[in-house]
């Protein structure tokens, strides 16, 4: 079998909770030895963020660290600290997550580090960025920046109470944004040598992350606010109620909207001026969403979307969590975990990225806690 892409690269992991973890969760699935720094008798916050629980580890914690390796470390001591420079200098990637300041005050300075080893990447996830007043005393959750950047004001129905996303989904971008910069600096050092001090902001990223949301207000001095599940520039693209369930229409083009309009038996619509393009249509939601709405009524769901999917127009049923991994695509990403120190099988959601066809599969279960401290400790 062939090596996985970072075979050979060491992650020295202090990060907790969900952002950090799932940047390196991401580095350990492509092969790197990520090892993961743990306080003695507690660990991460998420082992405890259940139900529900495997042993005494919530699925929480399950569904972010396998591929790692736990060292119990206790950083309030000398000897912790001498441990985590030990490890950091046999490690490629160190990535924290602590508060602005705390990695100074443990004597564990990222510049210092990288004198000691030149190739040390250094990534460091922060609430905001150090350009922001009081940042070091602002505290970073994830529903707090889906509040304070924008996303929350655009989530949820019309006139309706804002409401937030139904998972830390700021958070997940956040560690993709450290992958993605953790990934170009090993790139990198192959011809520099020298590794990198990466930083992401969970502001900054999830700020990032509203793309044409951002750019309607910064280019056309919109203020957008929530829509429900509809599209700001695009109609109709939302879901609709059938006589059983909801459901999604994405007629995403003039093209799409006939077909849509022969299935539902109104092809004058297609050519009526307030609704023949995409821009006209948008301009004219309201009603048109109103025709549509009275139409998609007559039917079940999967009425209409055997008749959409037949005529190309692409469309979707609103799963439920059991609906998703019922269905064949959602089964095919569920991957049986061998877990012995748990005494059981685990059935985590796999990595999604493929090379060559081959998945990546899973080569250590989540870890206990300390698991693997005696082992990792008498490589240093």
């Amino acid at each position: 079998m062939d090596p996985l892409p970072l075979s050979g690269v060491r992650v020295l992991d202090l990060s907790r909770v969900l952002a950090g973890p799932l940047a390196t969760q991401i580095l350990g699935d492509l092969g790197a030895d990520v090892i993961k720094v743990e306080r003695p008798g507690e660990g991460d916050d998420t082992r405890q963020w259940g139900p529900p629980f495997v042993g005494s580890d919530a699925a929480y914690y399950l569904s972010l660290n396998r591929n790692k390796r736990s060292v119990a470390v206790d950083l309030k001591t000398a000897e912790g600290i001498d441990a985590v420079r030990r490890l950091a200098r046999g490690s490629d990637v160190l990535i924290e997550n602590f508060r602005p300041g705390l990695m100074a005050e443990l004597g564990l300075i990222p510049e210092e580090l990288r004198r000691t080893t030149p190739g040390l990447i250094v990534c460091s996830l922060t609430a905001f960025s150090d350009e922001v007043p009081d940042a070091a005393r602002r505290p970073g959750y994830d529903i707090m920046v889906q509040a304070l950047s924008g996303l929350m004001s655009v989530t949820g129905e019309p006139h309706g109470a804002p409401v937030k996303a139904g998972v830390a989904l700021l958070d997940v971008i956040t560690g993709l944004q450290a992958a993605i910069g953790i990934l170009a600096a090993l790139h990198e050092r192959t011809r520099t040598g020298r590794g990198r001090h990466v930083s992401v902001s969970l502001f900054d990223a999830s700020a990032a992350a509203m793309v044409n949301q951002a750019a309607n207000h910064l280019i056309g001095g919109i203020v957008p606010g929530p829509m429900g599940t509809a599209h700001p520039n695009i109609c109709p693209y939302q879901a609709f109620h059938a006589s059983d369930r909801p459901f999604i229409l994405a007629a995403g083009n003039d093209r799409l909207f006939r077909r849509t309009c022969e299935v539902v038996g109104h092809t004058e619509w297609a050519d009526d001026p307030r609704y023949a393009t995409n821009q006209e249509r948008v301009r004219n939601r309201d009603e048109l969403i109103r025709l549509l709405g009275e139409s998609f009524a007559t039917k079940t769901a999967a009425e209409w979307i055997e008749e959409l999917e037949a005529a190309s127009v692409p469309c979707a049923p609103i799963r439920a969590m059991d609906e998703v991994f019922a269905s064949p695509e959602g089964a095919a990403l569920v991957e049986s975990v061998p877990d012995d120190a748990r005494g059981t099988t685990l059935r985590l959601v796999r990595n999604p990225i493929r090379f060559d066809g081959r998945v990546l599969d899973t080569r250590r279960a989540p870890p206990l806690l300390g698991e693997h401290t005696d082992e990792v400790m008498r490589e240093t």
